[in-house]
């Protein structure tokens, strides 16, 4: 084999991989996020192919992608260890390259369709406190309009169970303070209508009237004029982004003393936990957080039957015995 033809051994596939990208950026409307994963994933399975000397798609073996999906679970000098979730997703990734390879005529066999990512550990949600999310709700300041801003954004993830993407997408139409109601829209956006309680529409009619306003004007010197319908803004007068409302919630947790390493994600645990905790039936909460499954859900059952099982342990004194 010639120097020329070592040159090349990667490329072909990496040719290949890129109309693939291809495809799914301009034929299936990937969003930026995701063909940002798709390439990453694939750059890692096209150099670990030109490890072994791969030069072409033909040439790929359901044998080398097994070894491709252990490699992810080891690590190298270069890549660390993945989880199964993320070793999950790259494989997708593989499986959809070669299946449109069949499809398109270039390979005659799908070397990755059998292959089967590692299962992923059944991990239980983090929940945190009612002391401890109450406090966080409190912490921003109500005396100026980005703590406005702050207190209502909270009270939204929580009262609401909102992923933190469906909160800074809510526009001013979707939020009824009259009947206390928000319209989420979720995954595929889905839409769902979720209750606000009485604290939560207090915290959001005081934001929309004293500090929006002042959000917008500080920014544009004319009120809506850069805000668009967006119910959080940030200081320019455009929507907040999920970035700016994490750092929003660890502001708040730190103030609050509760531990900083906390993420939106964990106020919509707490929510479900909550729920549960407080005797709500799962189906209700299904619902609630717009899950498409119940099988999904339930899984906060077990945090609380795990809470129950401490509070015995601690409390009853034929527990240990």
């Amino acid at each position: 084999m010639n120097e020329d033809q070592e040159v090349q051994r990667p490329n072909a596939l990496r040719r290949c991989a890129n109309d693939y990208l291809d495809h799914l950026s301009v034929e299936r409307g990937l969003a930026a996020n995701s063909m940002s994963s798709y390439r990453r994933d694939l750059d890692r399975y096209c150099e670990f192919c030109s490890e072994l000397g791969i030069e072409n798609p033909e040439a790929i073996a359901a044998t080398d992608v097994s070894a491709f999906v252990a490699s992810m679970a080891t690590g190298s000098a270069d890549h660390p260890p993945l989880g199964p979730a993320s070793i999950s997703r790259t494989l997708s990734a593989v499986r959809g390259l070669h299946k449109f390879l069949v499809l398109e005529g270039i390979s005659t066999t799908d070397p990755a369709k059998d292959i089967s990512p590692p299962k992923a550990a059944n991990r239980l949600p983090k929940a945190m406190g009612v002391s401890d999310v109450l406090a966080i709700l409190d912490a921003p300041s109500a005396d100026d309009v980005s703590g406005l801003r702050d207190r209502a954004l909270l009270e939204i993830l929580y009262g609401t169970g909102a992923r933190i993407s469906e909160a800074v997408g809510l526009d001013i139409d979707d939020v009824d303070l009259e009947s206390g109601t928000v319209l989420l829209r979720g995954k595929g956006n889905k839409q769902r209508i979720v209750p606000l309680g009485r604290p939560g529409r207090a915290a959001v009619e005081a934001y929309l009237v004293r500090g929006r306003p002042a959000l917008a004007l500080k920014a544009s010197g004319e009120i809506g004029s850069s805000a668009g319908g967006a119910v959080f803004l940030n200081t320019r007068g455009r929507r907040l982004s999920r970035q700016s409302a994490w750092g929003q919630l660890r502001a708040a947790a730190t103030k609050a003393g509760v531990p900083s390493d906390i993420s939106p994600h964990m106020l919509r645990h707490s929510f479900a936990t909550h729920l549960l905790d407080g005797g709500a039936d799962v189906r209700v909460v299904q619902e609630l957080l717009g899950h498409a499954s119940v099988t999904t859900t339930q899984i906060y059952t077990l945090v609380t039957v795990d809470r129950l099982r401490e509070v015995y342990v601690t409390s009853h004194p034929r527990a240990l015995d």
